[in-house]
């Protein structure tokens, strides 16, 4: 398996499911848009409000994954990758990932306090196409 198809097939995807769990061991599934950022297969960066849901429970527990999908005519194509999500507060994370229209969410700007960076890094990950399924390793 190529991990550069993968990759490619992960930055063309306008949409990302991130995966955290409750305080109860469920998982719970939100659709996000895309990475702010992505660092090779290791690393994506997305925003959101500090005071979310979300992030109290990556705080309390920082398993996590994402899902990137795309379902053609006949063709589905998926990438799960688990690892470890972060929730950064730092202003030089903030900085690197925000942009102008931000403002519409974050009313305070780049640094409002309820604006914050969700940090996922990679460990291993499931693709599947063409009704195969194939499972990697990260390399960090």
């Amino acid at each position: 398996m190529d991990i550069n198809i993968i990759e490619n097939f992960i930055r063309k995807q306008n949409v990302a499911f991130i995966c955290s769990v409750d305080e109860e061991g469920f998982p719970n599934v939100k659709a996000m848009l895309k990475p702010r950022k992505i660092d090779g297969m290791q690393r994506f960066y997305f925003s959101t409000n500090t005071s979310s849901m979300r992030v109290k429970q990556y705080r309390n527990n920082p398993n996590a994954c994402i899902y990137f999908y795309h379902k053609g005519l006949i063709k589905y194509v998926g990438v799960m990758l688990k690892g470890k999500m972060e929730v950064l507060t730092d202003q030089e994370t903030k900085d690197m990932i925000w942009r102008k229209g931000d403002t519409v969410f974050y009313k305070g700007g780049v640094t409002d306090p309820d604006y914050c960076v969700l940090k996922f890094t990679a460990e291993s990950g499931r693709y599947y196409c063409d009704l195969k399924t194939e499972s990697f390793l990260i390399d960090q």
